[in-house]
């Protein structure tokens, strides 16, 4: 099989925590968001979702970078067997942030790569719980504009920091891209490590 290095690398989204991420540890990407609709089927398990729409995302942008290794991903976050995407407005963040308040839940992120040579993906599951919050708490979370472009209307990073008292598995996973995923598909797609294909690093970029 053909494992010729890709001619650049190409990220499928246009979420800014997810190039920042790339380009901390020196990939240089050009940036193509998918326009997928992320609709969970009847009955479909969230880590069958979650893959499907990764690679529904890969499978739109790969055709218009043939020579090119394009990243995909898609992040949910699962309370028992509902997912709770982005929320579509500041009353629905405050009534996620109300049901995440006090309690575990799972956050999930499947990252799909495609190269020349084919595609293939990993999931990745990280465990968190919230600390319980006060209303005014939460108001003022949803104040900062912070939880409206996010899964589960929070993030690791800001204030999101805030309200996470604990998380089990990877942080990189919850802070909005799991590098220990892409790390491994890098290596399975091209046979090399992803420090052949990294400028050097600004890793201080990793948590602003």
């Amino acid at each position: 099989m053909n494992r010729e290095p890709p001619s650049s690398w190409v990220l499928a989204s246009a979420s800014p925590r997810r190039l920042r991420f790339l380009r901390a540890i020196g990939f240089d990407c050009v940036v193509d968001p998918a326009h997928v609709e992320e609709i969970r089927l009847p009955g479909e398990p969230p880590e069958v979702f979650v893959r499907r729409a990764a690679f529904d995302k890969l499978a739109e942008v790969q055709p218009r970078h043939l020579d090119a290794a394009v990243i995909a991903a898609d992040t949910i976050v699962v309370v028992g067997n509902d997912v709770l995407g982005k929320p579509a407005d500041d009353k629905e963040a405050e009534v996620m942030l109300r049901r995440l308040s006090g309690r575990w839940h799972r956050v999930l992120t499947a990252v799909a790569l495609g190269t020349s040579v084919g595609s293939a993906s990993r999931e990745v599951e990280s465990l968190v719980k919230f600390r319980s919050l006060s209303v005014s708490e939460i108001q003022f979370y949803v104040r900062s504009g912070e939880p409206r472009d996010k899964a589960g209307a929070y993030g690791l990073q800001g204030l999101g920091s805030m309200i996470v008292e604990r998380i089990d598995g990877s942080c990189s996973n919850v802070a909005g891209f799991p590098l220990e995923a892409l790390f491994s598909l890098v290596g399975e797609m091209t046979s090399s490590s992803w420090t052949r294909f990294a400028a050097v690093p600004d890793l201080a970029a990793l948590w602003p």
